[in-house]
């Protein structure tokens, strides 16, 4: 991509990715990995939001290699969660998470007509999502007895809308966009701060659309900066641009990346929050750098070449600590590929420890950084 040495390094890494995670299949098979503890993946249901993460990083890794162990087991894991789409009880804002990466990527990749009916069905459950007055897609279910939760949106479904305007591209219906487009609108007027920094859970009112609370969810605090969050608006950003064109889509990602990139300590990969007061000391969340990284660089291919090397650049130095620092490379008693994410500090849920969703946006970022599509988002 740029220099004979930084691709060696980005060829030695993605080596080290497709051996690794060919040797996890062993035992992952056509599961669904979440968190690592004790140097092993935990294994959730098919309803899990991270379910589409380990299938994802399968497509990204057999679309270059052409290994058919991974073909077959990542169209296992879409077969499973039919379930899920079928029983329809378990399904809330996730959608994108989940179908982007198996059934969409399926589709782009050997154009199974059976996985773009499952994209369409899990496109419509996230359209019939979407709250009109409040011009959001709603996020979580009430999971538990007396729970509401009609009125919040997450900063996480950025990501989701690719599904959205994916399936306006499949069938040639811009309704699907429209509702992409209205719910990154409310993101712009509601989530992202002055600064570049984001806001995870905003509550509205489902009735009136009004703003109610913004509260912080998986950050420090509501007014803090939980870089996972951020990572997770630049890349829907990016994302939302590249779908729509739209210029102010684009003006946020710039935004909330150099809120991102100058917030980074010496070795390039974020610390879970970036507001902490340092109550939390040097803990880190990988997930947050691999997911940015990966964003970096769709988003260095959407501005003019004079200002690309920022992004590009920035992306890289993300990318190549992780590899180098941040790897369980010699480590035959890990399962993960990254070490040291934080899913869910608040709730002393996995910390420091190796995550899917990192992993997949590793490989993804060196998948963008080999040119090495396609990229299932878009």
């Amino acid at each position: 991509m740029n220099t004979t040495a930084q691709q060696a390094w980005v060829e030695e890494a993605w080596s080290k990715a497709l051996a690794k995670t060919l040797n996890n299949t062993k035992r992952i098979g056509a599961n669904f990995p979440h968190a690592s503890q004790g140097g092993k993946y935990v294994l959730e249901g098919a309803d899990w939001w991270t379910a589409g993460f380990w299938p994802g990083m399968l497509w990204q890794l057999y679309a270059e290699s052409g290994e058919e162990s991974l073909k077959a087991i990542a169209e296992s894991c879409e077969q499973r969660l039919d379930e899920v789409l079928d029983r329809y009880v378990r399904l809330d804002h996730d959608l994108g998470f989940m179908w982007l990466l198996t059934s969409v990527a399926n589709y782009k990749l050997t154009g199974s007509e059976a996985s773009r009916i499952r994209a369409l069905k899990a496109a419509n459950y996230l359209a019939a999502r979407f709250n009109l007055k409040g011009r959001y897609i709603r996020a979580w279910n009430p999971w538990r007895e007396g729970e509401d939760n009609s009125g919040v949106a997450i900063i996480d479904c950025c990501m989701n809308m690719s599904l959205l305007f994916w399936a306006s591209g499949a069938t040639g219906d811009p309704r699907y966009s429209h509702i992409a487009e209205a719910h990154m609108d409310t993101v712009l007027e509601h989530f992202i701060r002055p600064d570049g920094s984001v806001y995870h859970i905003v509550n509205f009112d489902p009735e009136t659309g009004e703003v109610k609370e913004k509260l912080g969810g998986q950050g420090y605090a509501p007014e803090s900066a939980w870089s996972r969050g951020t990572a997770w608006a630049l890349y829907g950003l990016a994302l939302a641009y590249h779908h729509s064109g739209k210029a102010e889509y684009l003006y946020a990602a710039q935004q909330v990346s150099h809120f991102f990139l100058t917030r980074l300590p010496e070795d390039h990969v974020p610390h879970w929050d970036f507001r902490t007061g340092g109550a939390t000391g040097d803990l880190r969340d990988t997930s947050a750098g691999s997911c940015a990284a990966s964003a970096l660089l769709l988003l260095s291919g959407l501005v003019a070449e004079t200002e690309a090397h920022v992004y590009r650049d920035g992306a890289m130095k993300i990318l190549e600590s992780l590899y180098r620092n941040y790897g369980s490379w010699d480590n035959n008693d890990e399962e993960g590929l990254l070490l040291h994410g934080t899913s869910n500090y608040p709730e002393n849920r996995n910390i420091d420890v190796p995550l899917i969703y990192g992993d997949f946006f590793f490989v993804e970022a060196l998948a963008r950084a080999k040119d090495a599509g396609p990229f299932y988002w878009e």
